[in-house]
């Protein structure tokens, strides 16, 4: 198996546990809140999926290094955005709603329905709800700051202690700086 074919995987240590993080050559491709053999059993059927591939590679490569490096100023507080380049598998409907969540500024919340309205699809909730649900690459594409309606936080791939962490985390930060001012 080309190398050129291959997905980059390694695990790094977070205040939410262990992640596991994957790339291509192209980017950051996704990332797990499960570890070890089940997380690559996971990554091979998503590559298989989505890439034809299933040739995983524990290595950290220099793109993983940066990932693993931008990840601890996020947890750290020093970070309101990833700079890393992505390399994006779903649908097209996915990868709009994916787009979408990125515009969703650092330490804000946005329901569903906000969602689906910004994109020109108010009926297409459930389907919104979907996709974050498919995000492959959490946090970074922060499917997190997506609420209920009434502001309940609901579902979470990592779990709703993660949601919520990560909620607090952005909050916290955003009040420390607006108390400095």
């Amino acid at each position: 198996m080309s190398r050129m074919n291959a997905i980059y995987y390694t695990e790094m240590e977070t205040p939410i546990g262990v992640i596991g993080l994957a790339a291509t050559n192209k980017g950051l491709c996704w990332i797990s809140f499960d570890t070890g053999e089940g997380s690559i059993m996971s990554l091979k059927r998503w590559g298989k999926t989505w890439l034809l591939c299933e040739h995983v590679i524990k290595e950290e490569t220099p793109l993983l290094k940066d990932a693993v490096k931008q990840f601890q100023e996020y947890f750290k507080g020093e970070r309101n955005e990833f700079d890393l380049p992505l390399d994006m598998y779903g649908t097209s409907f996915q990868k709009m709603v994916w787009e979408q969540l990125l515009r969703i500024p650092y330490g804000q919340v946005r329901s569903y329905k906000d969602v689906a309205l910004a994109l020109g699809a108010g009926k297409a909730v459930r389907a919104v709800g979907g996709a974050n649900n498919r995000n492959p690459l959490s946090i970074i594409v922060p499917c997190h700051r997506v609420c209920g309606s009434n502001g309940a936080l609901v579902g979470y791939g990592g779990g709703l202690n993660i949601k919520e962490y990560l909620l607090n985390l952005e909050a916290s930060v955003i009040e420390k700086r607006e108390s400095k001012v």
